[in-house]
């Protein structure tokens, strides 16, 4: 596999933010998001058997892990991996940009789906049929650019009932829109959603790598 980075640092996002978690990065992905944020992931990396990977993780005593990307689902090998952490008792977090059959990745782990905003000028290529594989156990994240995000996001809950089939999500894109104008639109509406920050970017500098 082609692995970007291996870090430990809290979780940044997510229903389990704030705990110490190992990151997987793996190199590559198919889509580019006009806000990403992990742009050095496109190409850099190195390869690594899986096995050093667990290595590797398992020097970071902890025992949450996060494959991301990047993609992680555009390797084939993302799945073994997957299998192979939650065999050695790791809880293990899967982020995915939306656009692969996440039917491939064990019920056993949790399943992080963007659904990606008209803003990301990708949300053409979502891959719509995982919104019925999600369980409760799953969680869908939207992250906001603009007004028009939020409205559609709004649509998005409502429409597929995301409240309640798994954990929904609601973010910013660092630096787009203030945290305190969505949480006040998330009340107006009384969404029943996790409102989240990108903690790592309010303790580190937003650019650092590696957190």
């Amino acid at each position: 596999m082609k692995i970007n980075e291996i870090f430990k640092s809290i979780q940044g996002e997510t229903s389990y933010a704030g705990l110490p978690c190992a990151f997987i990065r793996i190199t590559g992905c198919n889509l580019r998001c006009s806000y990403c944020d992990t742009t050095y992931a496109y190409e850099e990396g190195r390869e690594m058997p899986i096995a050093s990977i667990l290595e590797h993780v398992a020097g970071l005593k902890t025992k949450l892990a996060c494959i991301t990307g990047g993609e992680p689902l555009r390797d084939k090998d993302t799945p073994l991996l997957t299998d192979e952490l939650l065999g050695n008792n790791y809880t293990v977090l899967v982020e995915t940009n939306g656009s692969y059959d996440i039917r491939v990745i064990s019920q056993k782990a949790v399943k992080i789906m963007d659904m990606k905003c008209p803003d990301s000028n990708m949300s053409h290529l979502m891959h719509w049929q995982n919104i019925h594989y999600l369980t409760k156990s799953d969680e869908v994240k939207f992250v906001l650019h603009s007004r028009r995000d939020y409205d559609w996001a709004k649509e998005m809950i409502k429409e597929y009932r995301l409240s309640e089939i798994t954990n929904v999500l609601i973010g910013t894109a660092f630096g787009a829109i203030l945290p305190r104008t969505v949480v006040q639109w998330i009340l107006e509406d009384n969404l029943n959603v996790r409102f989240q920050l990108q903690l790592h970017k309010y303790i580190w500098e937003p650019q650092t790598r590696g957190v």
